[in-house]
């Protein structure tokens, strides 16, 4: 099964590339150097190919290379789910980020009509341990590789639970200023929670699906303050609550994720460092296989560091289901070796530091 796949990338001043060309050939990609080189920046810079701001969730002007710090370019020539494109993302230092697709202006959320890109950075190995906050993050990332509109729900309910909130912290009592949002934040809420429940049923379908060699994990959805089925209802009843709090207490924005560990019974969040790091991969492949089912290509996986967590069995079998599901994988790690059992089903590429300038090796 053939898979998304970009297949030449150029940076302009982004992190510590001052100017970059890669070529790419739809193979999974072994990026190698030491620690500093820019390896991360590379998958950085693929990640602003989708909605949103990138695994690292940057600002613009944070991306911008230092200390010119006069903008940044990121341009891709991509195989996606609508045919070949170019997609260029930027900021002129002036702006916040902007975006165009075979030259013409266009809408981060319309990136995910084009290109589905799945990540797992270091940061997330925290991920069952870490505030709710990052759970729903992440749960929010497997919904929009199903579901691309996703994006627009979340935006339109943050947008009006803020207005909701300015006027709880200000005490305003006229019902009829609330009406109008609460009907948005409802509208916008149970497109969001049946998007999320979607996609956990689609993760769990794929894993049940596939024999791997990564530990299955059972996900829910849990509520501090309940999931009411009419939200609008919910958030009336509880203006005075709110008021009090001066915030919305009751929505999906205060769902958490929950998962166990299925062979053991065990919490994600009781597991071992090791066990939690095995069922992160393992939830990225299953995503990743899901959506190859539904849209006939895999998507893009951006692995940062994965390999130097795993022992040399756990490596080939990562491999092995990377090269099965047909993505086009790009890997960091500083050592060739971490890539040796991919052999010749991967393309490999140097990256190297000097005087603070990150350089490709030929």
């Amino acid at each position: 099964m053939s898979g998304l796949a970009i297949t030449a990338l150029t940076l302009s001043h982004f992190r510590s590339h001052g100017s970059a060309k890669l070529s790419f050939d739809g193979r999974p990609v072994a990026i190698v150097g030491p620690n500093g080189a820019g390896k991360t920046n590379i998958l950085e810079a693929i990640s602003l190919l989708s909605p949103g701001r990138g695994f690292r969730r940057a600002t613009a002007e944070d991306l911008a290379r230092k200390p010119e710090k006069i903008g940044w370019k990121v341009t891709a020539q991509l195989f996606g789910l609508t045919g070949q494109h170019e997609v260029e993302t930027w900021s002129d230092g002036t702006e916040s980020r902007q975006t165009k697709v075979d030259g013409k202006p266009a809408t981060q959320v319309s990136l995910g009509r084009i290109l589905r890109v799945l990540w797992l950075v270091p940061a997330m190995d925290r991920l069952w341990i870490e505030a709710a906050e990052g759970r729903r993050r992440f749960v929010d990332r497997l919904a929009l590789s199903f579901t691309p509109d996703h994006a627009e729900a979340v935006i339109s309910y943050e947008k009006a639970m803020r207005d909701r909130n300015r006027l709880l912290k200000d005490q305003v009592q006229d019902a009829h200023w609330y009406g109008a949002l609460e009907s948005r934040m409802a509208e916008s809420g149970h497109a969001i929670t049946a998007n999320r429940n979607a996609a956990l049923a689609r993760i769990a379908a794929a894993q049940g699906d596939a024999e791997t060699s990564f530990p299955q994990s059972e996900l829910s959805l849990i509520y501090p303050e309940g999931n009411p089925p009419d939200l609008a209802e919910a958030l009336a009843e509880n203006r005075s609550r709110d008021m009090a709090a001066g915030r919305t207490l009751t929505g999906p924005h205060r769902a958490d994720l929950a998962a166990i560990y299925t062979a053991k019974g065990v919490a994600a969040d009781q597991c071992s460092t090791g066990e939690q790091k095995a069922l992160l991969i393992s939830l990225i492949l299953a995503n990743a296989r899901a959506l190859a089912a539904d849209l006939g290509r895999a998507p893009i996986l951006l692995l940062d560091e994965v390999a130097a967590h795993l022992d040399a069995t756990r490596r080939a079998a990562l491999y092995d289901e990377i090269c099965a599901i047909g993505a086009q994988a790009l890997m960091t790690g500083t050592e060739p070796s971490l890539f040796d059992s991919l052999g010749a089903r991967g393309q490999s590429i140097g990256i190297a530091e000097t005087g603070g300038l990150s350089r490709l090796i030929e």
